[in-house]
């Protein structure tokens, strides 16, 4: 479980804590009952305690009630769940900042929902692919998108312990996304990625192609056996590709180049760029253990070149430097960091590898703080496919090795052993690479 689960929301979803879903609710409206008096004995007086009547009061005051007791009578009335279901659309539409009409903070709002259930889908589809049915979710909490709804299902004893589960996690989620989008409609992202895209466009890429116009070549590489890291590349043309038939311990990888221009000279890259997406985002925050996007989250633009040498890298920092002075904006480069020429990183996130070697800073310009990550041809390889360094293994290791594997789908509801199941589906993954 992430570390700081103690001081956060997190907390909630510990099912090993004094939050957990139980298997059956008995709900009482006296303070002296066994149920009331076993949480005393796990609360104590300290920070629990705290937090205990913290969240109890908002969940009051969420759904308009005074006691646990008021929740059950709540349960059984329609029209007054219509009404607390509306009142808490605005209320949150407030608390997150929305602007607009009702159905446009409804609409918000469900959309927290859906990346709440994007998170989990995202699990099911890669890093748990091979335990999509194990983590499956409820189908009543898989079609809902109200809070105030979800929210009582968590104190209805007619649904399962996973149900309940399942509901608090996503109502926890939710909270996480629109936290998020907050953050996003704060900072102007939307608005910075374009800028980022026409200032490449304008400044950086070169004039000789057409916006978009991608040259596509194949690498042709031979990776040794114990370590699976490259020893031999080619560039080989689309042509050369169709014909090529791979041998034991060669990969073939697609690479769509731009080009930049420099001295009159036109040089290759392959680039990625990317914005972060909301499921990405929360993901973030569980594996940190941090409930606020603006401390969690600081590389929400990004950009992956590929160059053919470190001599060609050299050249790509230069050109991006000019190119924004004739931007009219000084670009401040930041934590720089350069394990390709240099010695080995120091492995600051759980799951990362001290051997991926890679050119990382973030870049400050044009009040925009961009992160770019810049390979080498064979360091670009060796982050696909090199045993404990590529990306696939590492997506596996931080979901699993931060603990949110376990605090999502907990063992005593899903039946999962994650430890063991880390191990297969890290066997899986390098099986995958090495052989597909």
């Amino acid at each position: 479980m992430p570390q700081t689960t103690q001081n956060n929301m997190f907390l909630l979803l510990d099912q090993s804590g004094p939050f957990a879903t139980q298997a059956s609710l008995q709900p009482s409206s006296s303070n002296f009952s066994r149920q009331a008096r076993d949480m005393a004995s796990l609360l104590g007086r300290g920070e629990l305690s705290t937090k205990y009547r913290v969240i109890r009061n908002q969940i009051f005051e969420f759904l308009n009630v005074r006691s646990f007791a008021a929740i059950q009578t709540l349960l059984h009335d329609r029209t007054r769940r219509q009404e607390i279901d509306h009142r808490a659309y605005m209320l949150l539409g407030n608390m997150f900042g929305i602007e607009g009409t009702e159905r446009e903070i409804v609409s918000r709002v469900n959309n927290y929902s859906r990346t709440a259930d994007g998170v989990i889908r995202y699990l099911r589809s890669k890093v748990l692919a091979n335990y999509s049915s194990h983590i499956e979710m409820t189908n009543e909490i898989d079609a809902l998108s109200s809070p105030a709804e979800l929210l009582l299902i968590v104190f209805d004893d007619r649904y399962h312990l996973k149900a309940r589960y399942e509901a608090k996690r996503k109502l926890i989620l939710m909270n996480l996304a629109g936290s998020i989008d907050q953050r996003e409609r704060e900072t102007g992202i939307e608005n910075k990625f374009a800028q980022f895209l026409e200032f490449l466009n304008d400044h950086v890429w070169s004039k000789k192609a057409k916006i978009g116009e991608l040259e596509i070549v194949y690498l042709l590489s031979t990776h040794e056996k114990d370590h699976f890291t490259c020893q031999q590349l080619k560039i080989i043309s689309r042509k050369e590709a169709e014909h090529i038939s791979l041998e034991p311990g060669q990969k073939l990888t697609l690479l769509k180049r731009r080009r930049f221009s420099q001295n009159d000279r036109e040089i290759p890259i392959y680039v990625s760029i990317r914005k972060k997406p909301p499921e990405a985002k929360v993901l973030k925050l569980l594996r940190k253990g941090e409930e606020n996007p603006a401390v969690a989250v600081d590389d929400e633009l990004g950009l992956m070149g590929v160059l053919e040498s470190t001599q060609d890298i050299k050249i790509f920092q230069k050109h991006l430097t000019s190119s924004a002075i004739k931007a009219n904006s000084f670009m401040a480069l930041e934590d720089i960091s350069d394990s390709l020429t240099g010695p080995k990183r120091a492995s600051k996130n759980t799951g990362s590898s001290s051997n991926t070697a890679m050119f990382k800073f973030f870049a400050r310009l044009g009040g925009m703080r961009v992160e770019f990550i810049v390979h080498t041809y064979q360091s670009y390889l060796n982050y696909i496919y090199q045993r404990d360094v590529s990306h696939d293994e590492y997506e596996v290791k931080r979901i699993f090795d931060t603990g949110v594997a376990e605090l999502l789908f907990p063992q005593n509801i899903y039946h999962l052993d994650m430890k063991k199941i880390r191990d297969k589906q890290l066997h899986w993954f390098r099986r995958q690479i090495e052989e597909s």
